[in-house]
């Protein structure tokens, strides 16, 4: 009695029975998983690398929303990052540390993507000759103004304007007659300051195209647009002055010809501006309106 009293109270299950078993989750839930921290290392395969089924050896992702053992995986495969050190750094770009870049590195393009408002970084070519700048401003005059974006042309221009203003002074009808009238030693004076003048006009007029086309996003510098501007004035104006000196400049041909030199003019002054500061062709011509303007009234036409 005693004995069975004793044992009445004890567990009289067998030792299999004993075990405990294993808890089973309610439909549709999951086991939570171990605090962060203290999650166990997976199991590994041959060589080392972590165990999944169906892939012997090796880490099945889940596409970022699951990973192995039921935790998430928000961050691709931790298991199969490419290790890219960056310029001896061996802890560049691993996991856990940042990408290291140099200052005015671009880390999304290869560093020679066009950027709009800068010039580029060489000149387009060779300075050319005076004697290859004048005849190509004529025969090839885009290319000569996109060689000679990046250089002064200050020789060329001054000369080639104060010869053309001593001309020049002659293509009016009245100044020409006075200036033929008077003596030599009051002639000299008037006919040298009128060249002077124009070359300061020139100056001027090339600033005030300069600065619109600056102001309508051009990236040119101001001094090749300044001279180009000079030597185009003078050298498209040279056939109306070559009438206009033996016919006057009332007559009829030298008339035609102030207009069509003039319709030149315009078209090389866009085609310069458009080059030397990378504008399209309609501000290429606004920027030069003003300039275009002041040289059909005074030159061409007369009436200023």
């Amino acid at each position: 009695m005693a004995g069975f009293r004793i044992g009445r109270g004890r567990d009289n299950r067998t030792p299999q029975q004993g075990q405990q078993q294993p808890r089973q989750q309610p439909y549709g839930t999951q086991a939570s998983p171990p605090p962060y921290g203290q999650q166990p290392w997976p199991p590994t395969g041959g060589n080392g690398a972590p165990y999944t089924a169906g892939r012997p050896g090796g880490h099945q992702s889940n596409g970022g929303y699951g990973g192995a053992h039921g935790e998430p995986e928000y961050f691709g495969d931790p298991y199969n990052q490419p290790q890219h050190p960056h310029r001896g750094d061996p802890y560049a770009n691993n996991p856990g540390h940042t990408q290291a870049f140099s200052v005015n590195e671009d880390p999304y393009g290869d560093g020679n993507t066009y950027r709009a408002g800068q010039a580029p970084a060489q000149p387009a070519g060779p300075r050319l000759h005076w004697k290859d700048l004048l005849s190509g401003i004529v025969l090839r005059p885009g290319p000569t103004f996109w060689q000679m974006r990046d250089y002064p042309v200050w020789g060329p221009a001054l000369i080639v304007t104060f010869l053309y203003g001593l001309l020049a002074l002659f293509g009016f009808d009245q100044a020409r007659d006075d200036a033929i009238h008077a003596t030599l030693s009051a002639a000299v004076p008037y006919v040298v300051l009128t060249g002077v003048g124009f070359v300061i006009g020139g100056l001027v007029l090339g600033a005030v195209t300069h600065t619109l086309a600056r102001q309508l996003g051009g990236d040119g510098a101001w001094q090749p647009t300044v001279g180009l501007s000079m030597l185009i004035m003078s050298i498209t104006d040279a056939p109306r002055l070559i009438f206009a000196l033996f016919l006057g400049g009332e007559n009829s041909l030298v008339q035609v010809l102030g207009w069509v030199t003039w319709l030149a003019s315009a078209a090389l002054f866009t085609s310069m501006v458009s080059k030397s500061h990378d504008l399209p062709w309609p501000k290429a011509l606004g920027a030069s309106a003003i300039q275009l303007i002041a040289l059909l009234s005074i030159i061409k036409l007369g009436t200023i």
